[in-house]
């Protein structure tokens, strides 16, 4: 069985859109996957700052790996297939996410550095981000949080990158419901095809 790791940073809920997409992704996954659900709203997770910061720095240094802290990057890094689910918020995706991403960039589990720089170490072969946006931003240099997962996508060494966008949610005038729909079967195109 592939392991499937979803990052769910829906952060309404139930009555998130990310969330339907999302949802409609899983209703397609492929039937050799084992889902993990990681709810990152349900949580503990704290900024690099401190005491905390410190502690991670001196695990680090020694390579002890066996902290429970290193949970998130050794799931991570074990998944053959990652989703992640986030709405677009402030030209990106909530903080949240962004809290999650430090607890999973580690050197030595998701990515490493040798003479020629940097490399990933994660085994997954896709990383997938499904959002809904409430203006039209596919195009939009402005919009970071896809460009930002397909950098990392790179960085922790899976071999390709898609995204999934709901596009004009709240733009008046604007068919928001027909724009979900088109997402959510893209979603389970997806789905079907890794």
């Amino acid at each position: 069985m592939r392991k499937l790791l979803v990052v769910d940073c829906c952060i309404r809920k139930e009555e998130s859109r990310t969330k339907k997409i999302l949802e409609r992704f899983l209703s397609a996954a492929p039937s050799d996957c084992e889902v993990e659900r990681l709810v990152l709203t349900e949580e503990n997770l704290a900024p690099l700052v401190g005491d905390f910061f410190e502690q991670r720095q001196r695990l680090l240094e020694t390579g002890d790996f066996s902290h429970p802290r290193f949970r998130y990057a050794k799931q991570f890094a074990n998944a053959d297939l990652v989703v992640i689910a986030a709405p677009f918020w402030d030209l990106a995706f909530p903080a949240l996410l962004k809290l999650y991403i430090e607890q999973v960039s580690l050197d030595g589990i998701t990515f490493g550095a040798n003479e020629t720089g940097l490399v990933g170490l994660c085994r997954g072969t896709d990383l997938v981000f499904l959002t809904a946006r409430g203006g039209f931003y596919t195009d939009d240099p402005m919009e970071m949080g896809s460009r930002y997962l397909d950098a990392l996508h790179t960085f922790f060494g899976f071999d390709r990158y898609h995204c999934v966008a709901a596009d004009g949610m709240d733009v008046a005038g604007f068919d928001g419901k027909a724009s979900l729909e088109e997402a959510c079967k893209k979603a389970e195109a997806l789905a079907a095809s890794l």
